[in-house]
């Protein structure tokens, strides 16, 4: 007779009892070797599902961790020569399951589980797999580079790292709601991952289980939330042995066919252009290493970037990698700094990439040719060198190493690079890096530093950490990004959580103490005062059920920056051109409040506002500010889902309130599954922005030159259009048909905000179909 496994008044029948509860610490898991292949169908009715092993006895990490999960959760494992298997059956007595079909990676809103295998064994760096009740995917890596609090505003304690789920792989999933919850099927070919050489080996395993109707989040392994890695606290799979990953070449040839539109003497033309043929090569060299070899690899038109507020104009706005080629294996490239920035490959003619781990170190190896129409002569190709490597050390803590290498023309960039990493006693973590540029441009050679240390400490009920950074003027990264060089930063932030009886209507209350100066790298070494200081004061309030509020009071003093208003000048009524000096120094005082919404199955939403007196960098006068961002998820079926975002700021001076500058965008999405690889998006974004004539607002009121020109009003408006339709089977293997356009206002000399008439700009139609050949 076979045992059996009790779990809410349910007795599921077990061919042998390999059970793992995971809250008695039974964490080593050894599944059984199973000769034979089975079809995904999400239903666990196999006979082979009788001889799993079973990992259950869950407990709960957010927000309280250290007590058994409220929702019980169950999954059996084994693995095949080429495929591990897992079957997930996941008890929902509480609430109604949140389970809606949609497109990739877009399940965050849904009851999920996720698979975290760390298949190096080293407790830094681990596949994510995610499925929610429906079988559809989630999917990236985790690689651990240090607890941080989230929230940009108000401080909300995460308590892991989140997966960066730029990634793709190749697995097979299906799932169904049941009378008990729901229940999923996975298989995840071996061909899809890096894993070690040996032939017997281990791997780190945990399961994640999200549970919207309570907010909560539950783990198969009893991880404390004070512990400074998540990953590290993992178990195991055992025993494997016999894995075989067979030949690893992926060929994924391309073609994609763009015309562009817009406005000629005639009226409107289109050029057509000639069908693009490209493609991608991969090969699996060893269990550990992948080489990638692209021509015309990318294709970045399928989504617009999300327009962004540019709050303070001295730092620069950060886009993220979107294009399938520099995606894959991104996390070997991770640097402190971003001194690696694939976007600065704009057009690439061909790329090589080469990532994984080989004796013990993680390493990325990047080399790109840009296309020569590019360059400022037209005539020269910008070459790319990039490398990352990593090597552990001991349990927790690592070293690593970058070297980037820009080369166009006669002119070159090259940055070098060291950082580290060292954790302590489980809650304290050390870093520091050290970096150097050394750049030749138009015949001018400059060489500069980069340093930066850190001290944190991420206990459950305390934390802080202390920054210390230093960027030089000169320091210039052409391969990475620098949001703003020329300043040196000292930070010390405290935090501190309380948290609330089980069930009890308050769950968590994090307060964060925070003191910032910067300065200007040159001032600093002559013992100046600092540009910048910020005293912020906030709190967030973890509420049963999933809400989050949060409050802050910041009190911010910034000196004149003489670098960002160099080119502008005074005009007096008798025409005399006088020099603008600026206020010496602006204070601050700003009011936060944010409001998150749990994620209920319908609707989901966030909203920040931000007020009080603020910098007015228009004309370097202090201002009364508004600053609202507001975002919301509409889920009116379980096939259509209605994002929205409103973004607004503005400006109004504080001697006659009239409004010196305005900006609104709002934006929306519209996705609607058709099955689970076909889908048809719209998304719509109307970009507004409004300056007045611009004056002495501090001193004389006189009006303000920019660049020897009188800065008189200024009004932008546009509206940008994106339609796609998306079949998408499985990764690699896509056709997309799209369509996008832009329409500009006219002048508007009245600066009214209004919906008058807006003039075509340009438009482009697009189409492209890949085929992935997995031999």
């Amino acid at each position: 007779m076979f045992p059996s496994l009790l779990l809410w008044g349910r007795v599921v029948s077990t061919a042998v009892a390999l059970i793992y509860v995971g809250r008695e610490n039974q964490l080593n898991v050894r599944p059984p070797r199973i000769e034979r292949d089975i079809v995904v169908d999400g239903a666990l009715t196999d006979s082979v599902w009788q001889q799993a092993a079973i990992l259950t006895g869950f407990s709960e990490f957010s927000p309280h961790d250290g007590v058994a999960a409220a929702d019980s959760t169950q999954v059996l494992v084994w693995y095949s020569p080429t495929a591990v298997y897992f079957g997930i059956r996941a008890f929902e007595a509480h609430g109604a399951v949140h389970a809606a079909l949609a497109d990739r990676d877009k399940i965050s809103s849904d009851d999920n589980v996720q698979i975290l295998l760390g298949t190096f064994h080293d407790h830094r760096q681990a596949y994510v797999f995610a499925v929610n009740p429906l079988g559809v995917q989630m999917d990236g890596t985790i690689v651990e580079q240090g607890q941080v609090l989230t929230g940009a505003w108000t401080p909300t304690l995460s308590g892991r790292v989140a997966p960066d789920l730029s990634q793709d792989f190749v697995f097979t999933s299906k799932g169904r709601l049941t009378d008990y919850g729901y229940e999923v099927e996975i298989r995840i070919p071996l061909k899809s991952l890096k894993f070690q050489a040996a032939d017997a080996q281990s791997w780190d395993l945990n399961i994640v289980r999200q549970v919207q109707h309570s907010g909560h989040e539950d783990s198969w392994v009893p991880a404390k939330r004070s512990n400074n890695s998540f990953l590290s606290q993992s178990g195991s799979l055992d025993d494997l042995a016999g894995l075989s990953r067979g030949l690893v070449l992926d060929i994924n040839p391309s073609i994609t066919q763009k015309v562009t539109g817009g406005p000629s003497p005639s009226g409107w033309a289109y050029d057509r252009g000639s069908p693009q043929l490209g493609g991608r090569l991969q090969w699996g060299i060893t269990n550990t290493l992948t080489l990638n070899g692209a021509v015309n690899p990318d294709f970045a038109e399928v989504e617009s970037d999300a327009g962004q507020f540019v709050i303070d104009p001295r730092q620069a706005l950060f886009f993220p990698e979107k294009r399938p080629f520099f995606l894959e294996g991104l996390e070997a490239f991770n640097t402190p700094h971003n001194l690696i920035y694939t976007r600065r490959v704009v057009q690439p003619d061909a790329a090589i990439k080469l990532t994984g781990k080989v004796a013990g170190m993680s390493v990325g190896l990047l080399s790109a040719a840009d296309d020569r129409s590019l360059s400022p002569t037209g005539l020269d190709r910008a070459f790319y060198n990039l490398l990352r490597a990593q090597r552990d050390l001991g349990g927790k803590s690592r070293i690593g190493i970058a070297y980037t290498d820009r080369v166009l023309g006669s002119d070159y960039n090259r940055v070098a690079d060291v950082d580290s990493r060292i954790v302590f006693g489980d809650v304290y973590a050390a870093s520091f890096q050290a970096a150097g540029s050394f750049d030749k441009t138009a015949g001018l050679t400059r060489n500069a530093p980069l340093w930066e240390g850190q001290l944190a400490r991420n206990g459950k009920e305390f934390g802080f950490r202390y920054i210390f950074t230093g960027i030089s003027e000169d320091f210039l990264a052409r391969s990475g990004f620098i949001s703003r060089p020329g300043i040196v930063h000292a930070g010390v932030d405290h935090r501190g959580t309380w948290f609330g009886q089980r069930g009890s209507m308050l769950e968590t209350l994090t307060g964060d103490f925070l003191l910032d100066d910067q300065w200007q790298y040159s001032h600093f070494f002559h013992q100046g005062d600092a540009q910048d200081k910020k005293l912020h004061l906030s709190c967030n309030a973890g509420l049963r059920g999933g809400w989050n509020v949060g409050a802050g009071f910041y009190v911010e003093t910034f000196g004149f920056d003489d670098k960002l208003y160099a080119g502008y000048q005074i005009q007096a009524p008798t025409g005399e051109i006088l020099p603008f000096t600026g206020r010496p120094r602006i204070t601050n005082h700003d009011y936060v409040f944010t409001l998150s919404t749990p994620q209920w199955k319908k609707f989901n939403g966030n909203l920040l506002y931000v007020g009080g007196q603020d910098e007015n960098f228009y004309e370097w006068a202090q201002a009364d500010i508004d600053l609202i961002q507001l975002a919301m998820s509409v889920r009116p079926s379980d096939r259509a889902r209605i994002e929205g975002t409103f973004d607004y700021q503005d400006y109004w001076r504080r001697t006659d309130h009239s409004l010196v500058g305005r900006n609104m965008i709002p934006r929306v999405k519209l996705e609607y599954q058709i099955t689970r690889s076909i889908f048809m998006r719209l998304v719509g974004e109307y970009d507004l922005g409004r300056t007045d004539d611009l004056r002495d607002e501090d001193r004389t009121n006189y009006p303000l030159l920019v660049d020897g020109e009188l800065a008189t009003a200024v009004r932008d408006r546009s509206l940008h259009g994106d339609y796609l339709f998306s079949y998408q089977p499985t990764p690699g293997t896509v056709f997309f048909l799209g369509y996008g356009s832009q329409a500009d206002g006219p002048p508007d000399p009245e600066q009214r905000f209004n919906w008058q008439p807006l003039r075509r700009a340009s438009d482009y139609f697009f189409a492209k179909y890949s085929y992935l050949f997995r031999l």
